[in-house]
């Protein structure tokens, strides 16, 4: 007769301790988040001061170039209207005209407000049209983005509540259950 393998299959595998694989994937994530807090301590000390420093030193150069352009052009202007000698003729006897006494005729009609409103209406898209406006280009992003909302205080506690958050789901999936 076959006796077969005395296992008991009555009996609950043993849980395992090791959890490797999550300490590692924990791990990781957290070297990450420490390199990108490094990256954007780096960025906010060292790259942003030099931007800005670079910003400043340009329209102060602009700024130089602009006034003196403005003095050339000045020079220019006042060279050219340099006073000149003329022989002017002495001036002659004007007649003194009659003085007009008012009339009675009647004004003409004045114009309807709603038509003067559409002709300046008019008059301005027309000019719009000629020279239509440009946004100046700064360089500068749009501020729209979560970071621009929040700042860098903002993002560092949400990178915090979602650590915690990560601890807390962990010790609930290992902690023991009771039944009752």
């Amino acid at each position: 007769m076959y006796e077969g393998d005395e296992t008991n299959f009555d009996a609950t595998p043993p849980e395992e301790n090791n959890n490797r694989t999550f300490l590692i994937v924990a791990g990781v994530l957290g070297a990450i988040v420490l390199l990108s807090i490094g990256c954007l301590a780096v960025y906010a000390l060292v790259v942003l001061p030099r931007q800005q420093e670079t910003a400043r030193a340009n329209a102060n150069a602009q700024g130089t170039q602009s006034a003196a352009m403005a003095m050339a052009l000045t020079a220019t202007f006042e060279s050219s209207i340099i006073p000149t000698t003329t022989m002017t003729q002495l001036p002659s006897p004007t007649p003194v005209l009659a003085q007009v006494e008012p009339s009675a005729t009647p004004l003409p009609p004045t114009e309807n407000p709603a038509t003067a409103t559409v002709a300046v209406a008019l008059t301005q898209v027309a000019g719009a049209a000629q020279n239509p406006v440009t946004p100046p280009a700064t360089g500068n992003m749009p501020k729209s983005g979560i970071a621009d909302e929040y700042g860098i205080p903002g993002l560092v506690v949400a990178t915090l509540i979602l650590v915690l958050v990560i601890i807390v789901a962990r010790r609930m999936r290992t902690s023991p259950v009771r039944n009752r």
